[in-house]
């Protein structure tokens, strides 16, 4: 298959590219600063020759979007909140153009467009959206608005001929340095891989490797389109994450942060505590039913591959 992923060049699209590659695909990434073969040059927001590639193309994967990896401030929002939807629009407009279109076109979304909560888990079909919930900083509202607008500029792209799908990834977890997996084995290593704030708000996670084979069968599965979430069937609490993740890498402690702490440690980071405090519990439902199989469903197993892996590899 011939397969682009526009905003294929961060840790997510590396991970798709590699293994995409791998099994054989033809795989072209769109991308503001092209340095390898088979990457083409786009700004995310407007036509160009780009979108010859996706012309005749059998998959779009479209990645593009400003990381989270940032303070959140007005204007960093303001620039996630654009980044994601106008790549997305630009990216309809070639599907809706094409001559031969892709048959399916795979839009990256989030789990965070779910709520805050503790009581129960959230899938597709009783899954409780975000932005009304109580007691949570005012702005985590805003980054459940840029899930559901990115969404929304999917939805409304006329692609009649173009199967498509929302992925509502939670955080993906592989060995390669720079991705979440490496910050929280990092911590762990540091003695810092404690509970945050109680630890009790859970983690929605996905091994990269059942990344990967969601997304190749998804491709695969002509009856299903809308909103899908890629997460392990396994959410844990923070502090069970944690946990589990000292005892694979064989660390005996993890000092506990408060609030407070970990609002410090996120600013000495460049980051913003959004990503350690909202409670994501997310669960596949919808590949589930259609019969997808996890080789990691749990953490235990999936933690200890992962740190066997930076282990191998480093």
């Amino acid at each position: 298959m011939r397969i682009v992923i526009p905003g294929g060049t961060g840790q997510i699209g590396a991970i798709l590219n590699r293994a995409l590659t791998t099994a054989g695909h033809d795989v072209v990434v769109l991308t503001r600063r092209p340095s390898h073969e088979h990457e083409i040059p786009w700004d995310g927001e407007t036509p160009g020759p780009w979108t010859e590639a996706i012309d005749g193309s059998d998959v779009v994967i479209n990645l593009a979007g400003r990381s989270v990896s940032c303070r959140y401030t007005p204007a960093t929002l303001q620039a996630m909140m654009d980044s994601r939807v106008r790549s997305t629009k630009v990216v309809g407009a070639a599907i809706a153009g094409a001559a031969k279109p892709p048959r399916v076109w795979l839009q990256m979304s989030t789990a965070t467009i779910y709520a805050h909560r503790y009581d129960a888990p959230n899938d597709e079909a009783s899954g409780v959206l975000g932005g009304t919930e109580p007691g949570v900083p005012g702005y985590w509202a805003y980054s459940v608005k840029i899930a559901k607008e990115w969404e929304r500029a999917q939805q409304e792209a006329e692609t009649p001929s173009t199967r498509k799908v929302a992925l509502r990834a939670a955080m993906v977890m592989s060995p390669d340095r720079g991705g979440v997996f490496d910050y929280l084995l990092w911590l762990a290593r540091l003695g810092l891989g404690g509970p945050v704030a109680g630890g009790a708000q859970y983690v929605s996670w996905i091994h990269d490797q059942d990344f990967v084979r969601a997304v190749e069968f998804l491709i695969g599965q002509d009856d299903l389109a809308g909103p899908v979430n890629l997460a392990a069937p396994d959410p844990v609490p923070q502090r069970t994450l944690m946990r589990t993740l000292r005892t694979a890498c064989r660390v005996p402690v993890g000092l506990p942060a408060t609030k407070w702490m970990a609002e410090l440690g996120a600013l000495a980071l460049r980051s913003d505590t959004e990503l350690l405090l909202k409670s994501r519990r997310v669960i596949p439902g919808r590949l589930l039913e259609a019969d997808f199989t996890f080789h990691h469903p749990h953490w235990q197993e999936a933690a200890e591959d992962l740190v066997h892996r930076v282990r191998t590899s480093r």
